[in-house]
């Protein structure tokens, strides 16, 4: 007996298996897969109806190659997301206000969001800064900032 095989239903087989497969691990294909994946399905579907494998499978070759080309980067630019400082990094270039006096050989302390941080000033500002002077902080390293005086 021998097998007649229909490549349309292939070609949806295989389209919605990659379509799963991107659903069940996350995304880890960055979105290809399921885009792909339904560019078989389509071209099968077609296929299906017009009676004609070479049918489905030119649409599929079409649309993945369309999606390749112009679809891709579209794509890939819209998943992408805003990179957001958090943790330390959020803190650079916000205001403090100085309440223990810093000067280059003793650092103080500034109150930055409702915390009290350890600062020291920047390398190069000139003198001391006083308890109320209001600075920027710079840089961090470890749990100590780095501040300029705000002019």
């Amino acid at each position: 007996m021998p097998l007649n095989l229909n490549w349309n239903w292939v070609l949806v087989v295989l389209g919605a298996v990659m379509v799963l497969v991107e659903a069940a691990l996350g995304g880890f294909a960055g979105f290809d897969l399921v885009l792909i994946g339904s560019s078989f399905v389509l071209g099968g579907t077609l296929g299906l109806l017009m009676g004609n494998a070479t049918v489905g499978f030119i649409t599929a070759s079409a649309l993945c190659v369309l999606y390749i080309v112009a679809g891709r980067r579209w794509v890939r630019a819209r998943l992408k997301r805003p990179s957001i400082a958090t943790n330390t990094d959020a803190l650079i270039g916000q205001r403090a206000l100085v309440t223990q006096v810093l000067s280059a050989h003793q650092p103080g302390q500034v109150s930055l969001r409702g915390e009290v941080w350890r600062a020291r000033p920047a390398p190069d500002a000139p003198g001391t800064l006083e308890a109320g002077v209001e600075v920027m902080v710079e840089s961090i390293d470890g749990v100590t900032l780095t501040v300029r005086r705000i002019q």
